[in-house]
């Protein structure tokens, strides 16, 4: 993981995001999507907390990663944190299951993943979304790893920002953490580094996927019926 670059160049994936120990159902997205390496994959991260399974889901993705490196690859999202997970289940389920050694190696294993991608030279993948400071694509690679997440910034905000259609600009966020962007901030930077699409997870939508800005940014959810509590579908 380490070795990768903290930005990744891949062609022709289909991304997924948010499984959140569903594991369950990352099974039938295989078998609709295909299991590697019939079919590529792009995660988008937030593989662990709120579901029952999150060791057989972040254990089966990292075998698949494993064994299929050029097949399957794994981006951080903001729950592949220990200050995050060690509050939301994952801790707890690594203590009742296993130790809490297991969870530290975990951790370790989150801090080292990438955090962005770009499909086919044109299509933006992240967890979150946008951030103020990034101007150019490029900054991405210049982040650091191993490291955890900070409380603000743009390595924040790439896994923690949402979009906001009723805001211009950058405005903070109801999470109350990073920010929101509007449909104005992606059409410029879109048009700066040359891309097509943002690709991201990070929020429930009924479908699995939404559209915002006028289809230039794209929102995907894998997790059917999120935590028992949602409606909502899962998407590729």
């Amino acid at each position: 993981m380490q070795n990768k670059s903290t930005f990744l160049s891949v062609f022709e994936f289909f991304p997924a995001c948010d499984i959140h120990g569903q594991y369950q159902d990352l099974l039938r997205l295989f078998e609709y999507g295909g299991y590697p390496p019939s079919a590529n994959y792009l995660f988008l991260g937030d593989y662990v907390d709120r579901g029952k399974q999150s060791l057989e889901t972040i254990c089966l993705l990292l075998a698949y990663k494993i064994r299929y490196p050029d097949r399957v690859f794994l981006l951080r999202g903001n729950h592949e944190d220990a200050k995050i997970n060690r509050v939301y289940g994952f801790y707890d389920e690594c203590k009742r299951r296993f130790n809490v050694r297991l969870w530290k190696i975990f951790t370790d294993c989150f801090n080292c993943l990438p955090v962005s991608a770009l499909i086919d030279e044109k299509i933006l993948c992240m967890h979150g979304g946008l951030s103020p400071e990034l101007e150019k694509v490029d900054q991405i690679n210049e982040l650091p790893r191993p490291t955890e997440i900070p409380d603000n910034g743009l390595l924040c905000d790439l896994l923690w920002s949402d979009p906001d259609p009723r805001i211009s600009g950058w405005a903070d966020s109801d999470r109350g953490v990073s920010c929101t962007f509007g449909a104005d901030a992606v059409a410029e930077f879109l048009k700066k580094n040359d891309l097509d699409l943002i690709c991201r997870g990070h929020q429930v939508v009924e479908d699995g996927y939404e559209f915002f800005a006028k289809r230039r940014v794209v929102t995907i959810f894998s997790a059917p019926n999120y935590g028992g509590e949602f409606d909502n579908a899962g998407a590729l």
